[in-house]
């Protein structure tokens, strides 16, 4: 990989982008993440080549760190954006379970405890619009903008009530509302 904006060419394909996601939990399994994605395997491993050959991902088919560490460096230091995954109707409690779990607009870990969980989610479902219908697949793009395991995040959004699924169509079915929008 040569610098930042090489990097940010290869990863702004979706599928490229989970696929990088799914290689830090563990080695890539093709057959797996083209059901996942909704894609034929050859596309996955076409996409998966293109990650090793820029040395993002190793030959065991995991995420090379070193070498996404190398691209982080040549990154100039910026400081991370206000906590505007924050904003809202939060009480000061549930603000800093916010602040605990999320990085800029990245949620750094799912939380074990339930109710810490459940502020989290609350937050990630505030990205669904009321009485819009969404595939999976948009679904899952736009979870894995917070986190690279989109498919626990979205589990636990339709196991919470948040989210509603039928058919692989998606929309929000709980969650606040923001009185200014209805």
């Amino acid at each position: 990989m040569a610098d930042p904006t090489q990097f940010l060419r290869l990863v702004v394909d979706p599928h490229r982008l989970a696929i990088l996601g799914a290689s830090a939990l563990g080695p890539i399994d093709a057959s797996y993440l083209a059901d996942v994605l909704e894609i034929p395997p050859k596309r996955v491993l076409s996409q998966l080549a293109k990650l090793q050959a820029a040395g993002l991902i190793s030959d065991d088919r995991t995420l090379d760190l070193d070498e996404l560490q190398r691209v982080r460096r040549q990154l100039p230091a910026v400081e991370p954006a206000s906590d505007g995954v924050v904003e809202g109707p939060w009480s000061d409690e549930e603000a800093a379970v916010l602040r605990t779990f999320f990085r800029g607009d990245r949620l750094t870990q799912i939380p074990a405890n339930r109710s810490r969980r459940l502020v989290v989610l609350e937050r990630l479902v505030q990205e669904f619009e009321p009485g819009v219908r969404y595939n999976e697949r948009f679904v899952n793009f736009k979870l894995q903008l917070f986190h690279a395991d989109y498919a626990a995040l979205r589990r636990y959004l339709v196991d919470e009530g948040l989210l509603t699924r039928v058919d692989g169509i998606y929309w929000r079915s709980g969650g606040r509302y923001d009185v200014d929008d209805h």
